[in-house]
């Protein structure tokens, strides 16, 4: 990781002994500046920012980020979009693009990877892009400056985990249930279990995300893994509270993984 823009941020959380945490939002919802003073609040708060890419086919994605994400669609945001967005935000936490494949082969994986290198993005999670499956792609991220997030689940069988992992840079993203995304009213059995697989398999970070809502959830993680991805909740509650509720709820789950957060 030593190349990593990444790299800096998890070394100081360990430093601290913090959990990282990471919120989600949907570039351009539920407006384009509503969107940039999201981004602004999330970077006071969060420790890595996931900016999403609205796609018209979002299958990984649960009602609420299916929701604002066509309605992003609806008012001309782009990957082009999303990444003036990102410029004009100019945010001091470490940005990782979070998408579908098509947006970046329509715009073109080499234009994409100079475009958000020159923004000092520090990486790319591809929601649909199994590692394997198109070997082209994942070697042009990886020799780029940006990190290639691996996105596991946590029925990955541990014969598949290390093909799964090889070649992750940045952290691994630990999906912590079953389905799409979305707000759940309990984390997953066995995810303990889970995240101790990942960590045999990857000396890399292990985030989680995928239905974590609530503080509490935050903190039950925030013992477990390096970093908690908090996405479908916050992007409800910037659509029916505005920036100020989703400031406040990124704070609420800051104040709860420091609360319950353990040397690892």
């Amino acid at each position: 990781m030593s190349d990593s823009r990444l790299a800096p941020a998890w070394a100081g959380l360990r430093a601290r002994g913090r959990t990282a945490l990471i919120p989600y939002l949907t570039a351009g919802y539920p407006s384009t500046e509503v969107s940039l003073a999201a981004l602004r609040a999330a970077d006071e708060v969060g420790d890595i920012l996931e900016v999403g890419v609205p796609f018209s086919d979002p299958l990984a994605d649960g009602p609420t980020i299916q929701r604002s994400t066509f309605d992003a669609l609806r008012q001309g945001m782009t990957l082009a979009g999303t990444l003036a967005l990102i410029e004009r935000a100019r945010l001091t936490r470490p940005v990782v693009v979070f998408s579908y494949l098509n947006p970046i082969l329509r715009y073109g994986i080499d234009r994409f990877l100079h475009d958000a290198d020159a923004l000092g993005t520090a990486g790319v999670l591809l929601t649909d892009l199994p590692a394997g499956s198109d070997p082209a792609v994942e070697s042009a991220i990886q020799a780029s400056p940006l990190d290639l997030i691996r996105l596991i689940a946590p029925t990955t069988r541990p014969e598949r985990l290390a093909a799964a992992v090889h070649g992750a840079q940045g952290f691994v993203y630990l999906v912590a249930r079953l389905g799409v995304t979305g707000a759940t009213a309990a984390l997953a059995e066995g995810l303990e279990a889970s995240i101790a697989q990942v960590r045999r398999a990857t000396p890399l970070p292990v985030a989680v995300g995928f239905g974590i809502s609530t503080p509490a959830q935050a903190g039950t993680v925030a013992r477990l893994a390096d970093g908690v991805v908090v996405g479908s909740a916050l992007v409800e509650i910037l659509g029916s509270g505005g920036v100020a509720a989703a400031r406040e709820f990124l704070g609420s789950l800051r104040d709860a993984l420091d609360a319950r957060a353990a040397p690892r």
